[in-house]
């Protein structure tokens, strides 16, 4: 009996939403929409043209389509943008339409009803924000406050790395470089790192995993807006319980904090952390410079999210294609030891003069961007090359697609740091991945470009460095260098198969 309701309900869903959908196409015939794969699915619409990775399944459609595509998500329409110029169009020409993201189930669930800089509307209150991003927690003054515990934190991966591989046996590199990011983000954020699997902040981490899993589920409410609130996947409980999860551990770290400032009064000196540059906000005098509670718990969120996942990921895809690529290896090698020398540990400062290690991490990013789409949503109607781009329409950029245009790149599918150094072309060289240059959007564009992109170049850099400074890299037993490049993941992208490496010391100023 309770089989036969099932089908009837969803007989029901199928029969109304074919009804709504057939009206919206009748209202939407007057807007002259990018070119697209026909519709044929009730209810879903194009959904089951992407059941591959998302951004290559759009990349594949692209390709038919054209560089600007129009598609159905259920009842949405999702505007794809698959090259530098439909990018530049959509971030910066027609910026002031695509300045909100949209908001998903999850993500509303999950960061304080979207009160997270990342996802929170465009209007005052973000602009308030973005100032405090700017100036206070994540300007060049509070980087440089933070210097000495990242450096310490390379040196205890380090480290550690030397003591597992006496077992002789591989690392799974995915696990510590997670738990190294992630560590660097715990004692900046909250003056603390994990000790073992079962502390508070190892906790944290399993918490910050599992609202990464939800970000990225698909979650059939988000594309049929009338099943929103049947919860059919049952995503809604999951989604609560994580959030509660979360808020209790952001909370208890916050009052920790206030006791021990209570405590200590004025003058003290302890080193600052950035929960308690998010109290100073939160206890400011003056409606213009008053942090809500809430949205410093969701920026700590984004943080964590931001900060562990995305340089782990990077990393991952860095040391792969080294290990792949041993020419690469050998020459970032070299430009360290002649910059550096052999007697001490690469440092944060000597980055700037180290042009071929900054053309790897440039050149990991074209091909392996963390997050190969990034969102926006139309705040009004606008016209994008010619075309019309409905009122809260979803824009998807797909940076991925966009790495690999051989408009812009020789031979793109090829891993290729020169590129970056090209003598005959001094612009190449100039090319950066701060959202400047259309053709290669890591961290995004414009005003909602991602604000911590300097915190992960430096953390990327700076960790990549000291790898291939002290360490030799073993696969398959050291066979052959082969390794399996397929991707895996929705939000961050990693290594389908996470990269399994013996290290092999090769300098190691800090055995002593």
């Amino acid at each position: 009996m309770l089989e036969i309701q099932g089908y009837l309900v969803l007989f029901l869903l199928w029969f109304i939403s074919t009804i709504f959908i057939r009206s919206l196409f009748k209202k939407s015939e007057s807007y002259k929409l990018p070119p697209g794969p026909p519709i044929s699915f009730p209810i879903l619409g194009h959904a089951p043209y992407l059941r591959s990775l998302l951004h290559q399944a759009l990349y594949k459609l692209s390709t038919r389509y054209g560089p600007l595509m129009h598609i159905m998500l259920g009842s949405q329409h999702v505007i794809v943008a698959s090259s530098a110029e439909s990018a530049k169009q959509i971030l910066k020409t027609c910026e002031e339409s695509f300045c909100n993201r949209p908001i998903m189930i999850a993500s509303e669930s999950l960061t304080y009803g979207a009160a997270d800089y990342f996802f929170i509307p465009y209007g005052n209150y973000w602009r308030f924000l973005k100032k405090l991003c700017m100036t206070e927690l994540l300007s060049g003054k509070t980087l440089e406050h933070f210097v000495s515990i990242r450096e310490d934190e390379v040196k205890c991966f380090l480290r550690n790395l030397l003591a597992i591989s006496k077992s002789g046996k591989p690392i799974e590199m995915r696990h510590e470089l997670i738990r190294h990011t992630n560590n660097i983000i715990s004692r900046m954020t909250m003056g603390k790192k994990s000790n073992g699997v079962n502390d508070e902040v190892g906790e944290l981490r399993k918490v910050i995993r599992e609202i990464g899993e939800l970000l990225g589920a698909f979650n059939l409410g988000d594309i049929v807006g009338f099943m929103r609130p049947f919860d059919l996947q049952g995503f809604g409980k999951k989604n609560n319980d994580t959030h509660h999860k979360m808020d209790a551990m952001m909370e208890k770290v916050l009052k920790e904090h206030e006791e021990v400032r209570a405590k200590e009064g004025e003058g003290s000196d302890r080193k600052k952390d950035l929960f308690d540059i998010l109290l100073n906000l939160i206890e400011a005098d003056g409606a213009d410079s008053k942090l809500s509670r809430q949205s410093a718990k969701a920026f700590a969120l984004d943080m964590f999210i931001a900060g562990t996942n995305g340089p782990a990921s990077v990393l991952e895809w860095a040391l792969a294609e080294l290990i792949r690529n041993p020419h690469v290896f050998k020459k970032a090698r070299e430009e360290i030891d002649s910059i550096v020398g052999k007697e001490r540990l690469v440092k944060e400062s000597d980055i700037t003069n180290l042009p071929y290690l900054q053309a790897v991490v440039k050149e990991t990013l074209r091909l392996h961007p963390p997050t190969p789409i990034f969102a926006r949503e139309a705040i009004r109607s606008c016209q994008v090359d010619g075309y019309d781009v409905p009122a809260y329409s979803k824009i998807f950029i797909n940076a991925w697609a966009i790495g690999r245009d051989p408009n812009y790149w020789d031979n793109p599918s090829v891993y290729d740091p020169e590129r970056f150094l090209q003598n005959d072309d001094p612009s190449k060289s100039k090319i950066d991945v701060r959202g400047q240059y259309y053709q290669l959007l890591p961290f995004g564009s414009g005003r909602r470009s991602c604000p911590g992109a300097s915190l992960a170049l430096i953390v990327i850099q700076a960790t990549l460095a000291s790898l291939v400074q002290c360490y030799d890299w073993d696969v398959n037993d050291g066979k052959s260098n082969e390794i399996d490049m397929k991707e895996v993941g929705r939000v961050t992208v990693f290594l389908a198969k996470p990269l399994k490496c013996k290290p092999v010391s090769h300098f190691a100023p800090f055995s002593a």
